[in-house]
C-alpha cells in the first residue's frame, strides 16, 4: 500500500472531502492498524506514515475549523457543559433526520442493503477507539472507558462481543463492505473518528466523539432494527441494533457522568476539546444522512 501517498498527496492544501482523499486515508488505516510482522522495508513505510500523518492531521484540521465557533460557545464549567452536551441529543447536527423513520417503515430488502453495506465499511470499531483512547487517561475517565471497552467485548464471553454480532448480520444481509464501493462520507467519519482515537493530541477530542455516538446512538439503532424486523430478520440476526438500541442509553449516563464530568472538574480547557470532538462527530454523521437519503430516497 505504498501506493497510498501518491493517491492522496494531489490533496494536500485542498478539498480533503471527496472519494479519493478518504478512500486513501481508509486503506491507510486498515493497513497501518492491522497486527503484522517485521519487514526489510519498514524505513519506507516509516516515511509514508509520516507523510500520511500529515494529511490525517490537515483533515482534522479541516473538520476542527468547521466546529471551531460553536464549540467555543460550550460552557466550560461542569454543570454547564454537561447541560450543554446532553443537549446535543436533541437539538445537534443530524439529530432527527428523516431517513431513519423511513428506514424503519418504508426502505425496502435492497435499500437496507445498501444502507448498511455504506455503514459496514465505515465502520472504525467502536471498541478499538476506546481502547486507543484511554491510554494515559485520568483514573476515573480510564475506568468508565474501561467498563465500556469491557461490554463491548461481552464481559469476556465470545458470544457477547459486539463486533461478531455486526459480522452476523454483515453475512446475513450478504453485503460486500468494500473501500472503492463505499460513499466518501462514510469513510470520513470512520477516518475522523479513527485519527482522533490514534493521535494523543486529540484524545480529549475522541473523548468527546465516543460521547456523542452513545448520546445519539439508541433512537437511530432502534429504527434501523426495527427495519431489519419488518423485512423478516431474527432477533439474533439484528441483534447488534437491538441490542445498542437499549445498552448506549445506560452507556451514554455513565460516560456523562464518569468520564465528562471528572474529566472537564479537573481541567475545564478539556471541555472546548471535547466539544469539537462531538460535533465532528455529529457534522460527519449529518454528511452522511444527506449523502444517504440522497441516494435512497432518489431510488425511492
Amino acid at each position: 500500500m505504498l501506493h497510498t501517498v501518491d493517491h492522496v498527496a494531489a490533496f494536500v492544501g485542498s478539498q480533503f472531502l471527496n472519494d479519493n482523499m478518504q478512500q486513501g486515508l481508509a486503506h491507510w488505516n486498515r493497513e497501518r492498524l492491522e497486527p503484522g510482522f517485521p519487514e526489510s522495508d519498514w524505513q519506507a513505510k516509516l516515511d509514508r506514515d509520516h507523510r500520511m500523518l500529515r494529511l490525517e492531521g490537515a483533515f482534522v484540521e479541516t473538520l476542527r475549523a468547521e466546529v471551531l465557533d460553536e464549540a467555543a460557545a460550550a460552557p466550560t464549567d461542569v454543570e454547564g457543559f454537561i447541560a450543554w452536551f446532553e443537549d446535543l441529543k436533541e437539538h445537534g447536527p443530524g439529530q432527527g433526520d428523516p431517513l431513519f423513520p423511513w428506514l424503519a417503515e418504508e426502505a425496502t430488502e435492497s435499500e437496507l442493503r445498501w444502507f448498511f453495506r455504506q455503514e459496514a465499511a465505515g465502520e472504525a470499531g467502536f471498541d478499538d477507539l476506546v481502547a486507543y483512547t484511554q491510554v494515559k487517561l485520568p483514573p476515573l475517565p480510564k475506568l468508565e472507558l474501561a467498563r465500556n471497552y469491557w461490554d463491548e467485548m461481552g464481559r469476556g464471553n465470545i458470544k457477547g462481543m459486539h463486533g461478531p454480532m455486526l459480522d452476523t448480520l454483515v453475512e446475513t444481509l450478504k453485503v460486500d463492505p468494500e473501500i472503492e464501493t463505499t460513499v466518501w462520507e462514510s469513510l470520513a467519519l470512520a477516518n475522523a473518528m479513527t485519527a482522533m482515537a490514534t493521535s494523543r493530541r486529540y484524545a480529549w477530542h475522541s473523548v468527546g466523539a465516543l460521547g456523542a455516538i452513545e448520546l445519539t446512538a439508541p433512537g437511530r439503532a432502534a429504527c434501523v432494527a426495527q427495519g431489519l424486523r419488518r423485512i423478516g430478520l431474527s432477533g439474533r440476526e439484528r441483534r447488534y441494533f437491538d441490542l445498542h438500541a437499549v445498552l448506549d442509553v445506560k452507556h451514554s449516563e455513565d460516560w456523562n457522568r464518569e468520564a465528562l464530568r471528572p474529566a472537564v472538574s479537573e481541567d475545564p480547557r478539556r471541555a472546548t476539546a471535547i466539544a469539537e470532538g462531538a460535533l465532528i462527530r455529529l457534522r460527519c454523521g449529518e454528511r452522511c444522512f444527506d449523502r444517504y437519503r440522497a441516494h435512497l430516497f432518489g431510488n425511492a
